[in-house]
């Protein structure tokens, strides 16, 4: 265990982010799953549209935060795309 001031204040302050990222990971993969349900799930196009959309946004704030890799959001996000354009297509 830390034993400085400086140390203390630094493990704290990783615990804590530590707790956000987890909570913002946990968000985005279940904002994932559901649109990947919206867009399996057939019938309503507009509602997988808009799920996307948010899912879309979402990766952008997360990858803008640091919390993902930017290219791991264009990632997902191209690939719910595909899975859109294909659902739209069928």
């Amino acid at each position: 265990m830390a034993n400085h001031k400086s140390a203390l204040k630094a493990h704290r302050k990783n615990v804590e982010r530590n707790a956000r990222n987890s909570r913002l990971k946990s968000r985005m993969r279940r904002a994932i799953r559901a649109t990947r349900a919206a867009i399996d799930g057939g019938g309503d196009v507009a509602a997988a549209q808009d799920a996307y959309r948010s899912t879309a946004a979402l990766l952008d704030t997360l990858a803008g935060k640091g919390v993902i890799h930017r290219n791991t959001a264009a990632r997902h996000k191209s690939r719910l795309t595909g899975h859109l354009q294909k659902a739209a297509a069928a």
